[in-house]
């Protein structure tokens, strides 16, 4: 079935046993979200609620709740999606079939959007205070919106064609917004909205925007798509839904998604920020407070029977973690052809994204030498730096394919014994410093700025990793409880960080040293410290999570036997990450107690979520 609105989709997943209708009331401040969370650390069915306390508005979670639900949903043209990014990643198919041309043909059909006079979305106005007041952690600063798709379109280069859709935080009210008349627009930086709103400064002009929430799923797939620049969001929401995608078209006025469940329109004035925030973050803490644009609203519309969705955002996994992995399915033929030499990337979910990339790439530059050293494998690694989302990463780690054909970057266990066997400290560790970070990333020096590190490893295997704890490792005062997290990894628990940003701290060159001096560490090419090693050890999540969330490269690496020679950095021994939690680091979301008892007894015999939760 073709999607053309949230409403059909939700229907066919309630026949199909994939939606649970929830009938008592639930408050969207708190309660809706650990809701979500729950149904979705069970892989449950969507929900939806049609009881929401102070609103009149039923509310839809956990759409894209799982992998199965997700390639469900988009069925009918996945097929259609994939062959035709297939053809970029190898042209000859078309030889051998010829059949795509009629296909490529008609989705190219429907890759433009259909204007319209009228739509669904202008039966109705109501303002901003009247829609679900979502709030998720006790210490967002307000109301927001968490599945906007925000449109906005080049001062000079206007059309649907030219568009720009992204999903990013819409806060609602708290803080100094006028309520009903303002909203808060986060985006991060190098998203496309960015290059709109600097052109609107530049000609000190307003930028006009609009938020849709709901409507085809298809959109909101769309909105988080990373797609090459030129290529416009709305084009391939029309190719994945199997049709085109209405927008009424009125003078003077930004295009609006006709199917759309709400439309909150309104303006950027050049110039005019606020603070935004805290709102909890998907690398697990709450992004902080700063000064963002501002949305000055002038209408807010919405469909006769609408329904606000939403998602919960918090430390991976979550939602967003499966509309990730479905887009990496979608899009892995594509890698080869958008990053040369590169066969396989893999955005850790667990890391938080953009902290961790692994990739796979080609060593062909000097294939006759017996003792091989990256080079290809820096061009790959620059060129991911350079490119599209990956360019946010901020810890790169590659491997060669020619070393093991069979190595696959999303068994994160095998890829980094992998590395680890292989690397060579001395040489192999690369920083860019004081450079563009994850805007959601607080290990850095500032908001935006940081650091990244490329590691790239090939040719014989060089060690043998250790699978417990050297014998009589000895360590100094303060440093205790050593766990092994992987072989050739173990964790230490350390005294917390009190230092200021942008300062390596003595006490772990000292302990490096002493490290050098007392110990054989051969096996164990890495150490992390942090402030639980029992909780950093635990699982792997635990270990991405910790070591790549909460260290910044420049800053927190260092090493046995370090040294800098002609300005590159490297040691002789053992590379140790400070994977502790930084005085200046945002805190950790944790969910109200009181909240998540109420939510238990919901899975109590009798409760609508009895055998989920």
């Amino acid at each position: 079935m073709i999607y053309k609105n949230l409403r059909q989709c939700l229907n066919e997943l309630y026949l199909r046993g994939d939606l649970i209708v929830i009938d008592q009331e639930i408050d969207a401040c708190l309660e809706a979200g650990v809701i979500q969370k729950k149904v979705f650390n069970a892989s449950g069915p969507a929900l939806l609620f049609t009881r929401v306390k102070n609103c009149s508005f039923p509310m839809a979670a956990n759409i894209f709740g799982t992998l199965d639900r997700v390639r469900y949903i988009f069925r009918h043209n996945l097929n259609n999606i994939k062959k035709i990014l297939s053809i970029n990643a190898d042209p000859k198919k078309l030889l051998k079939n010829p059949d795509i041309f009629f296909k490529i043909f008609r989705s190219a059909y429907n890759a433009i959007p259909k204007k319209v006079s009228d739509g669904p979305i202008l039966a109705n106005k109501t303002q901003i205070s009247n829609l679900p007041q979502l709030k998720t952690w006790p210490k967002d600063a307000g109301a927001f919106i968490t599945l906007p798709q925000v449109y906005s379109e080049s001062l000079s280069k206007p059309g649907l064609l030219n568009s720009n859709i992204g999903m990013y935080r819409i806060q609602l009210s708290g803080g100094e917004y006028k309520p009903d008349k303002e909203a808060g627009l986060h985006y991060q930086i190098h998203r496309g909205i960015g290059f709109h709103h600097a052109e609107a400064i530049s000609k000190n002009k307003k930028l006009n925007v609009n938020i849709f929430i709901g409507g085809p799923p298809a959109m909101s797939l769309a909105a988080v798509m990373p797609l090459p620049e030129g290529i416009p969001e709305v084009s391939f929401a029309g190719i994945l839904s199997g049709h085109r995608i209405p927008f009424i078209i009125k003078n003077g006025f930004l295009p609006i998604l006709a199917e759309a469940d709400f439309c909150i329109t309104g303006s950027v004035s050049p110039n005019k920020l606020l603070p935004e925030g805290p709102f909890g973050d998907h690398l697990g803490y709450y992004s902080l407070v700063h000064n963002f644009p501002v949305i000055d609203i002038t209408n807010v519309y919405h469909r006769k029977d609408a329904i606000w969705p939403f998602t919960t955002v918090g430390r991976p996994p979550q939602e967003d973690s499966i509309l990730g992995a479905f887009i990496h399915e979608i899009t892995s033929d594509f890698v080869k052809v958008v990053f040369s030499g590169i066969h396989q990337v893999n955005a850790v979910d667990a890391s938080g994204v953009h902290p961790l990339l692994l990739a796979i790439g080609s060593e062909r530059y000097v294939p006759h030498v017996i003792e091989r050293s990256p080079q290809e494998l820096l061009t790959g690694a620059l060129s991911l730096l350079g490119n599209t989302q990956t360019s946010l990463s901020k810890y790169v780690i590659i491997s060669a394919f020619e070393d093991n054909p069979d190595l696959n970057a999303n068994n994160i266990s095998d890829f980094f014994c992998h590395i680890l066997e292989r690397v060579d400290w001395r040489k192999d560790i690369h920083f860019i410093t004081q450079t563009t970070m994850d805007t959601l990333d607080y290990s850095g020096i500032s908001l935006n700025q940081g650091s990244k590190v490329i590691i790239a490893a090939c040719g014989r295997k060089k060690r043998e990793l250790g699978t417990s704890l050297p014998p009589n490792l000895k360590l100094p005062d303060l440093f205790k409880d050593p766990i092994i997290c992987l072989p050739g990894i173990f964790s230490i628990s350390c005294p917390a960080h009190k230092l200021e940003k942008d300062k390596q701290d003595k006490h772990i060159s000292d302990f490096c040293q002493y490290l050098a001096e007392n110990n054989d560490l051969d096996k164990f090419p890495l150490i992390v410290i942090s402030d639980d090693s029992s909780f950093t050890s635990k699982n792997l999540n635990n270990f991405l999570w910790v070591t790549f969330t909460r260290s910044d490269p420049a800053t927190d690496i260092y090493g046995t036997n370090s040294f800098i020679n002609c300005k590159h950095w490297g040691c002789n021994g053992t590379l140790i990450i400070d994977a502790r939690i930084k005085s200046h680091h945002a805190p950790e979301l944790i969910q109200d107690p009181e909240v998540e008892k109420k939510i238990n007894e919901l899975g109590k015999r009798g409760g609508p979520l009895y055998k989920i939760i």
